[in-house]
């Protein structure tokens, strides 16, 4: 259909919109001829009907990719105006120009179907409600986007086929940089080389970025950082600084790329996730110089996942500053996983538990063990002290001699390496002497072959002189003396009272592995299994402490005391003989209190409490009467009874207070109104007179 039959005077009516754009800003600066084919579009609205006013042209998108809508605000404000029904006919030089993504594409289409709105490229104007025309622009859009999709693999392709053998470049980290020849060296900046050493070298030490943060702000020591004009600055450590840092392997001497992936989302936004090593695209040990080996970086990369994983890792963390001895290195007898580290003040000082509660954080059962630090980690400081003795470091020479004659084996290979390497080099050396000079073309080639056997042979005894300084361990008799006496100073230090708790977490981490506890409350102790480094097992017992409940209880050997003395005392005179024996109540032994006694009602109360037998039922046993048995039994009212006992015609014995129980004679009992009984009744009256005599004589002496 002819373009003019298309365009109809409501189209004209409304504006026409020319949309400009091109993908980046050097082509905007240098691609000048396809800015003016896109301005040239203007004269094909004019000759389709369209005054030049009514021309809106939309180029504020220039140097944008046209992969998104998300961030092209021409083409966001071109799509709302079509859908307002503002545009008659939206032009662009072709369909790569208005949007590279398909899905933007057929928005579009749409929009302008439903707004009755033309569309106009360099081949013609199309109808997008017309079905034909939608599918050639349909196939147009795919076509792009396809177009978009292979120039992308190509660039990504030679990209990532250089990245593979490591000559692509990319930006590197502060401390390395480029030379003359395009290869990464060292920064030239002492200061710099410097401070990256003391970095790794201070992390090696303390385990951790935090504590390595802390280490150079206490050394009131700067960290290097490059900015974007290439210019070095010191500024203050952060830990974000030096988790980057120990993360990224250039400075192992490896050559990385691909490390993120970079991708965007709906609202136009770049996010980055970080890929494993198995992921990089491109990964090359070795391939410049750095500031540590790549084997140091691993263990690095190790030290920090550990460090950044929450207590549900079995790990063994790095030391820190509290009491707990064996932080990180307490396994659960139970369930296999590690201890958490929980401090409690209790008597002025901080106590440590060993606590296992995974359990009961996520499924709620109840708690795997919980188990005291103290005795723990005093059983375990007395095992290490008796460890580090003469005869131990006599065993571990003993193991380094044989460790050095390996190593001794090991280098005599080296050494066959570098003479070879050197047969080779004499060799070249002498193919180059012989040929003529004149003969440039394999004098040249002469020379590089010996140049290149020379790097070969420097390189074998590089290697050769870096393994022996890795393996020199030579140990002379002043070192052995040496060690021998440090034993004793070892455990001077490990008693010492200023030793910090990190310093001695260290210590045991060069010679236990981890200790595995198993509380057994029946038994109240806790058994501790050590596994050496070398692979030893030892097991000790510790007593587990008491529980508060426990402490207060009263020991067993007055529990037993006082049911011996019911036999022949009453509570009142129980709690006198154990107070004149120097017994004190449970909860006053815990507390040190020695002013708290027992009475009469902490007596009974054991009593009750250890389901002891009465002084009641103990009298009862041995054939007591009570007093109305005894009235019964001698036929007299229960008044006479108390007389009789009062002035010892009967016996009496006291089992609660003034409550009694009597016994009778076994024979000859006493009659009421006897001539027996009025000569006691007698006897009894006449001394309580001689005592009252006497009682007075003395009160008058007193008074004179």
């Amino acid at each position: 259909m002819n373009a003019h039959l298309k365009v109809q005077p409501h189209h004209v009516e409304r504006s026409a919109y020319l949309y400009i754009r091109q993908s980046s800003m050097r082509q905007v600066i240098e691609n000048t001829e396809s800015a003016r084919r896109q301005y040239a579009l203007r004269g094909r609205a004019v000759a389709l009907g369209w005054r030049d006013e009514q021309i809106i042209v939309v180029d504020n998108d220039q140097g944008e990719s046209g992969a998104s809508a998300a961030w092209r605000e021409g083409f966001q404000r071109l799509v709302s105006d079509v859908g307002m029904g503002r545009a008659g006919i939206v032009m662009g030089l072709e369909v790569s120009r208005l949007a590279r993504n398909n899905a933007d594409w057929q928005r579009l289409l749409e929009i302008c179907a439903l707004a009755d709105t033309l569309i106009l490229d360099e081949d013609g104007v199309y109808d997008p409600a017309g079905f034909n025309d939608r599918l050639l622009l349909g196939l147009k859009g795919t076509m792009s986007e396809a177009e978009l999709h292979v120039i992308k693999a190509r660039l990504r392709g030679g990209i990532l086929n250089k990245a593979r053998r490591g000559e692509f470049r990319c930006p590197l980290p502060t401390g390395l940089v480029y030379d003359h020849s395009g290869n990464v060296v060292l920064d030239p900046d002492t200061q710099v080389r410097e401070t990256i050493i003391h970095f790794f070298e201070t992390f090696a030490r303390v385990g951790s970025a935090s504590q390595t943060v802390k280490a150079f702000r206490t050394e009131g020591l700067l960290f290097p950082s490059r900015l974007h004009n290439s210019q070095t600055v010191f500024r203050p450590l952060t830990a974000s600084t030096a988790v980057r840092v120990l993360n990224n392997p250039r400075y192992a001497g490896a050559y990385a790329y691909g490390r993120r992936h970079y991708r965007r989302t709906i609202d136009g936004k770049k996010t980055v996730r970080a890929r494993t090593n198995d992921d990089w695209p491109a990964c090359i040990p070795d391939a410049h110089p750095g500031y540590i080996s790549w084997e140091q970086h691993q263990e690095n990369l190790k030290i920090l996942k550990a460090n950044g994983q929450g207590y549900d890792a079995a790990r063994a963390s790095i030391p820190r500053e509290g009491p707990a001895l064996l932080q990180g290195r307490a396994v659960c007898g139970q369930c296999g996983r590690h201890f958490r580290v929980r401090y409690a003040a209790r008597r002025g000082r901080q106590e440590a538990w060993y606590i296992c509660d995974r359990a009961h954080t996520y499924r709620g059962d109840p708690l795997c063990q919980s188990i005291a630090g103290p005795p723990v980690d005093e059983a375990i400081g007395r095992l290490i002290a008796e460890q580090m003795t003469p005869a131990a470091v006599e065993l571990a020479l003993d193991v380094r001699k044989e460790i050095q004659a390996r190593h001794e084996e090991a280098d005599r290979l080296r050494c066959r390496a570098v003479e070879r390497a050197q047969i080779e080099a004499d060799l070249a050396q002498r193919r180059f002497m012989l040929v003529d000079p004149d003969n440039r073309l394999v004098a040249d080639t002469l020379e590089g072959e010996w140049n290149e056997k020379l790097r070969i042979l420097a390189k074998a005894r590089e290697e050769r002189e870096r393994a022996r300084e890795h393996d020199q361990f030579i140990l002379d008799e002043a070192v052995r003396e040496r060690l021998v006496a440090m034993t004793v100073d070892f455990n001077k230090l490990w008693a010492d009272p200023d030793t910090p708790n990190r310093e001695r977490k260290r210590l045991l981490a060069h010679i236990i592995e981890d200790v595995t506890l198993v509380k057994l409350p029946a038994e109240g102790t806790t058994k501790v299994h050590v596994r050496f480094k070398g692979g030893k097992i030892q097991t000790l017992t510790t007593l587990s402490p008491k529980s508060s409940a426990q402490q207060i209880k009263t020991q067993p050997g007055i529990v037993e005391l006082v049911d011996k003395l019911l036999d022949d005392h009453i509570y009142s005179e129980i709690a006198e003989l154990l107070n004149q024996q120097g017994y004190r109540p449970g909860e006053a032994a815990r507390r040190g209190r020695h002013t708290a006694r027992f009475t009469a009602l902490r007596v009974a109360y054991l009593v009750h409490q250890y389901k002891l037998r009465s002084r009641y039922e103990r009298l009862r046993e041995r054939g007591m009467l009570t007093k109305q048995e005894a009235a019964a039994r001698l036929n007299i009212h229960e008044h006479t009874v108390t007389r009789w006992a009062k002035h010892g015609l009967i016996a009496s014995h006291a089992y609660n207070g003034h409550y009694c129980l009597y016994e009778l004679p076994v024979s000859d009992l006493p009659q009421k109104q006897c001539s027996r009984w009025n000569r006691l009744v007698d006897r009894a009256a006449a001394r309580r007179q001689n005592a009252s005599q006497a009682k007075n004589s003395q009160l008058k002496t007193k008074g004179t």
